[in-house]
C-alpha cells in the first residue's frame, strides 16, 4: 500500500511549485539560470550566422516533411544578389521606355507604373526580393515535384538577363537611346 503522507507531500508541493510559492525541495539544486537565453536574439543572430549547426535536412528523413537548414550554399547567394541587380536594372529600364512611349504590360503594375515610378520600382523591389528570400529557403525542395527550387532560380536569372537584353534593344531600335 502506498504512503498516503508522502504523496500528499509531493503533491502539495507540486501544488506549490506551480503556484510559484514552494521553497526549494531539500536535495534539489536550481539549475535554471536568470537571465533567459531567449531574449539576447541579436546575440543569437550573430552567433547563428557564423556558427550553422544544420547544413543538411534532418538526420531522420520521416520525421516531417519539412527540413531547414542554417547554412546555404554560397551560388545561391549570387543567384539572389544577380536577381536583384537585374530587377533594379528592369525597373530603371522600364521607366525609360515608359518616357519614350513604350507601354507596361502588367496590368498590375501598369496603374502604378503609370501613377509614381518611385513607388512601383518600390514595390518591384520588394515582391522580388520576398520571393527570392522564400525561393532561398526552400532551395533544396521540388517545385510541383518535378524540378528542384535551386534551378527554378537560375532559370529567373536567365529570364531577367533576356528582359534586360530585350529592352537595350527596345532602346537602341528606338533611335537615339538616352543613356546606351
Amino acid at each position: 500500500m502506498k504512503d498516503a503522507s508522502r504523496s500528499g507531500r509531493i503533491n502539495d508541493w507540486v501544488t506549490q511549485q506551480l503556484q510559484g510559492t514552494a521553497a526549494r525541495f531539500p536535495g534539489i539544486s536550481e539549475r535554471r539560470q536568470r537571465a533567459d537565453r531567449r531574449h539576447r536574439a541579436l546575440w543569437s543572430v550573430f552567433y547563428g550566422s557564423f556558427n550553422p549547426r544544420r547544413r543538411r535536412p534532418a538526420r531522420r528523413m520521416s520525421d516531417s516533411r519539412f527540413h531547414p537548414i542554417d547554412w546555404y550554399s554560397a551560388h545561391l547567394l549570387a543567384v539572389s544578389v544577380g536577381i536583384l541587380l537585374l530587377s533594379a536594372a528592369d525597373a530603371f529600364l522600364t521607366g525609360i521606355l515608359l518616357v519614350h512611349g513604350a507601354d507596361e504590360v502588367n496590368p498590375f503594375m501598369a496603374v502604378l507604373a503609370y501613377r509614381n515610378v518611385a513607388v512601383f520600382a518600390a514595390l518591384k523591389m520588394a515582391m522580388t526580393g520576398a520571393g527570392i528570400v522564400v525561393m532561398v529557403f526552400l532551395a533544396r525542395y521540388r517545385f510541383m515535384r518535378l524540378v528542384r527550387v535551386e534551378l527554378v532560380l537560375y532559370a529567373v536569372l536567365l529570364v531577367y538577363a533576356w528582359l534586360i537584353g530585350y529592352e537595350i534593344w527596345m532602346l537602341r531600335s528606338a533611335g537615339d537611346p538616352p543613356i546606351l
